[in-house]
């Protein structure tokens, strides 16, 4: 369960404010909508992906403190990381299939011929 960033209540995940303190949880009210705050004298676009590679278009930017659009560095980074090896591991895969294509091709053919046989 999510804390409040102000009261440090637990609160329920869709909660649009905390019933506590009333602190806006989501963006524009609407539970869909994440809003990401800033921790004390910290900024948001300090790690953000979008003020890194230059696309923020949001008017608070360098000095944001709430975001809707934020992004982490190091979960982007992570994430790429993921799909990079999964894309690798097809990649690996694919050139062993086409390594060992005739030899699958014999084995298959062995094992229809006995399927027949039987």
């Amino acid at each position: 369960m999510p804390h409040c960033p102000r009261c440090h209540q637990s609160v329920d995940a869709q909660a649009v404010s905390c019933p506590f303190c009333r602190t806006p949880l989501k963006a524009y009210g609407h539970p869909g909508i994440p809003l990401h705050r800033a921790t004390e004298d910290t900024y948001l676009c300090d790690s953000c992906t979008y003020h890194l590679d230059d696309t923020c278009n949001f008017p608070q930017r360098p000095f944001a403190k709430e975001c809707t659009l934020y992004q982490d560095v190091t979960q982007a980074q992570l994430k790429a990381s993921q799909q990079q090896y999964k894309r690798s591991f097809g990649a690996h895969f694919r050139s062993w299939l086409k390594q060992y294509q005739f030899w699958l091709l014999i084995l298959g053919l062995l094992l229809l011929s006995f399927l027949i046989a039987l």
